[in-house]
């Protein structure tokens, strides 16, 4: 066999082998790489994994491991892994699911309504990295509240309830961070100088809202409410909200999850800064985190001359209000009449 013949041989091979090899390479990069049912699924890499930790999170989804090791190597990912969450869809090569694990998706992290401190990092806990309890302590860290004239009593209503796009692996001090700007936007010159028309700083205009909010669902009936309350504010009454000696019967009994209806006349005698039967003025801190709503309902309230209010018998979920004491007592007279027909106890 000629020289000639022997490197034409020998280059024929080469270039098989090499088609070959090509071939494969691309089929570990471009051929489908997934194995779960659905459309698509996020995946959560946690703050400080390495590329080990990251082949166990993502093993069940990925068909073929050595695969994705690859192009992982190829493209120095195993080197530079980014932690956060990231979206794989059904049908991802190996090429698609190395770039996707390098773009970090946020989160649409939603809250409201919630009536304690604790409640409120449990539930940012839930759609973030940061866990309750460093969310917590990032809430209560005494250099952070007294630099921005909070208290451990009142730093909920720092919070202002909306959707906010935030990444998953936001750190508790990062959040939290965000969150006095969020509360900074919010109290913009326009509606800090709504409250301090109404004789409130920001945060007591929050607190007061917090009661609003907890007296009535009716987003239309609200503002009413807040202009009773200031009234009351005004002439130095008592505010006498129900829901705040409710929120006291809670704290006293550190039970949050117990459904009270129905605030008795002993209840009324409950020592507590957050009964407002016997405190006059605001509670301390607010009774639950108010909604928007709830706080233009404050900034803006309607200017009326009602004194008094209790929950209607025949507009349910409305109140009857009342300017002197003895129209009032008839509407609370044919509400008691009605919660006893109905047979309510606690």
């Amino acid at each position: 066999m000629t020289t000639k013949r022997i490197i034409t041989i020998a280059s024929v091979g080469l270039m098989s082998a090499l088609l070959i090899y090509g071939f494969i390479l691309a089929n570990q990069i471009f051929s489908k790489n997934t194995k779960f049912t659905e459309s698509e699924l996020y995946i959560y890499v946690p703050t400080g994994a390495n590329y080990e930790e990251v082949k166990k999170i993502i093993e069940p989804y990925v068909k073929n491991m050595n695969g994705f090791g690859m192009v992982a190597n190829q493209s120095s990912y195993s080197e530079n892994i980014k932690s956060g969450r990231f979206l794989f869809t059904n049908g991802m090569n190996s090429y698609e699911l190395v770039k996707t694990l390098r773009s970090n998706i946020p989160v649409n992290l939603a809250f409201n309504n919630q009536e304690r401190l604790e409640d409120f990092a449990g539930r940012v806990g839930s759609q973030i990295e940061a866990d309750s309890l460093s969310l917590l302590t990032s809430f209560k860290d005494s250099v952070f509240l007294n630099e921005n004239g909070f208290t451990d009593e009142n730093i909920l209503t720092m919070f202002i309830p909306n959707t906010y796009e935030i990444y998953w692996n936001t750190s508790a001090v990062k959040f939290r961070d965000k969150m006095i700007k969020e509360h900074r936007n919010f109290w913009n010159k326009e509606r800090t100088d709504k409250a301090v028309k109404q004789g409130l700083t920001p945060i007591e205009a929050t607190i007061l809202a917090s009661i609003v909010h907890k007296e009535s669902v009716k987003k239309d009936e609200r503002p009413r409410i807040a202009g009773v309350y200031l009234n009351r504010l005004k002439l130095g009454m008592p505010l006498q909200a129900d829901p705040t000696v409710i929120f006291a019967i809670k704290k006293k009994s550190n039970d949050f999850k117990q459904v009270i209806k129905r605030v008795f006349y002993n209840d009324l005698f409950l020592t507590s800064p957050y009964n407002t039967y016997k405190v006059i003025g605001l509670p301390p801190g607010p009774i639950a985190m108010p909604d928007i709503t709830a706080l233009e309902a404050v900034l803006n309230p309607e200017k009326n001359d009602f004194i008094y209010f209790c929950a209607s018998v025949t507009r349910f979920g409305y109140h009857e209000f009342a300017a002197t004491l003895p129209e009032h007592n008839v509407n609370a007279k044919k509400y008691s009449d009605w919660i006893i027909s109905q047979g309510v106890k606690r």
